[in-house]
């Protein structure tokens, strides 16, 4: 197999999103776009318990874009206008489509606050086309032990597939545009061959451990965690040096325009401006705090 090579090699600094401080390796100088996907954040570990409680996402609206939770670990509590509410668990998948709008809230369960754990997860959000940016929104919740898993022969590659596919397995969560999501887990010494389908922009991006991709680069926490392949090959080799999670990402360019302003990835001003003017109207629903 023909191996990608890499673009760029990225840092996961931390940045401030009022009281919340967490990673962000997209977008960073190193790697500013991965068209389709727009932004992602790595939040936690975080101690939560009924002291120390920053991680709580009051009712917000979102348009033009899907909003999507991966949780590492711990419990969070979903409540949308939609009237969907759910508590997402460890290795849960959420996955909104904002669509033409929505309002939703997300925090640590009553339960999960009282007794106190660690909370983890990324946040990624995944743009839509132009045509179905006003499409209606949905919700979509996976539990851990229902997705797919694909393990390698030596039982030390663990990799859950949630979005698309990998070597005929394909993932549970329905998709509006072609990607993949999988969330890899690789012990010490486990080695794999990952197929990329040449029309995708892709990334990876190390949760924990250490690993070396194409048998040349090295990932490690807190130096290089992200990197971003060229086009211009099959795929990509993965081997563990440690105990490590990565999660990669590949799609589809929608190759739009991109107009984002707080919580709107739209392809004009005039359209952020109208989703302003929309959830001010009500026109995205209500979700009471």
């Amino acid at each position: 197999m023909k191996l990608n090579n890499i673009k760029n090699i990225g840092r996961s600094d931390f940045v401030d999103m009022g009281p919340i401080r967490l990673r962000q390796p997209l977008p960073t100088q190193e790697i500013e776009d991965v068209d389709p996907f727009v932004l992602l954040h790595h939040y936690g570990p975080f101690e939560i318990s009924e002291d120390s409680n920053s991680f709580d996402l009051g009712p917000h609206p979102h348009r033009g874009f899907e909003p999507i939770t991966f949780l590492i670990q711990g419990e969070q509590l979903h409540r949308d206008s939609l009237s969907n509410e759910s508590i997402v668990k460890t290795g849960d998948v959420q996955w909104t489509t904002a669509g033409r709008g929505i309002i939703h809230a997300e925090g640590p369960s009553k339960e999960f606050v009282q007794q106190g754990g660690t909370l983890e997860g990324i946040q990624l959000w995944l743009n839509l086309p132009s045509e179905k940016k006003m499409m209606p929104a949905n919700y979509q919740h996976v539990k851990n032990e229902d997705f797919n898993v694909l393990t390698s022969e030596d039982q030390k590659v663990s990799i859950k597939i949630i979005a698309g596919a990998l070597n005929g397995v394909n993932g549970k969560i329905q998709t509006q545009t072609t990607v993949n999501a999988f969330m890899i887990n690789i012990e010490e010494g486990g080695e794999f061959n990952f197929q990329i389908p040449k029309e995708h922009q892709s990334m990876l991006y190390l949760l924990h451990g250490n690993v070396h991709v194409n048998d040349t680069i090295e990932l490690k926490k807190d130096e290089n965690q992200m990197v971003q392949f060229k086009q211009n090959g099959e795929g990509f080799s993965l081997t563990g040096n440690n105990k490590s999670q990565l999660l990669f990402l590949s799609g589809t360019p929608i190759n739009e325009k991109v107009t984002s302003w707080g919580p709107y990835v739209m392809n004009t001003q005039t359209e952020i401006m109208e989703a302003m003017r929309d959830y001010q109207q009500g026109k995205m629903g209500f979700l009471p705090a």
